[in-house]
């Protein structure tokens, strides 16, 4: 009888001003992947062979909770609704489910919250990839239609520059209105 599987769970973006929260949830490959670890240690160039091997060779579900919903239930509520919606894209019901951090969304499925688990158990390690690579990539093209924010380097934190851009512009779409740092510069 084969084992159960086991879903990693990991998000990027709680912390941003500006876009989405992204959640991922991955089932590793019955090899497993050489070299994973938490996404913030390893360089970009090895984030993205990892994340090629991990999208390539493992089942891998992506959920998004937009700026939107970020505002409307708050970051943490949306944080959990983003790692639903990724446990539920993996196509069927995981085993179990280990998820990075100390809570867990309100689900049918069997979990534990693991702190810094990103860097104790390889399914979480590779969900923090892809999850980091995935909403990169959103911000890098949100910073296209929105140029003056440096998206493309700070993803949407609120770096010098970014919180300089908010004073000189004010908030776009993108911008998360119930942050202070925001709702601060919509009134200026």
């Amino acid at each position: 009888m084969p084992f159960p599987s086991v879903a990693g769970v990991d998000e990027a973006g709680r912390g941003p001003l500006a876009g989405p929260v992204v959640a991922a949830a991955v089932i590793l490959c019955p090899d497993g992947i050489v070299g994973l670890a938490d996404s913030k240690v390893l360089s970009a160039a090895k984030r993205a062979r990892l994340e090629a091997e991990i999208r390539a060779h493992c089942v891998f579900g992506i959920g998004i909770a937009s700026v939107e919903e970020i505002d409307a239930i708050n970051i943490l509520q949306a944080t959990m609704l983003a790692m639903t919606r990724a446990v539920e894209a993996l196509g069927s019901d995981p085993g179990e489910v280990l998820v990075d951090g100390n809570r867990l969304p309100r689900w049918r499925y069997r979990a534990q919250a693991i702190v810094k688990g990103d860097a104790l158990h390889p399914c979480i390690s590779a969900a923090s990839i892809i999850a980091k690579q995935e909403r990169d990539r959103m911000m890098r093209a949100a910073a296209a239609q929105h140029p003056h924010y440096g998206w493309e380097r700070n993803m949407g934190y609120g770096t010098a520059e970014h919180l300089a851009a908010l004073r000189e512009h004010g908030p776009c779409g993108l911008h998360r209105r119930s942050f202070a740092p925001v709702a601060q510069a919509a009134l200026l």
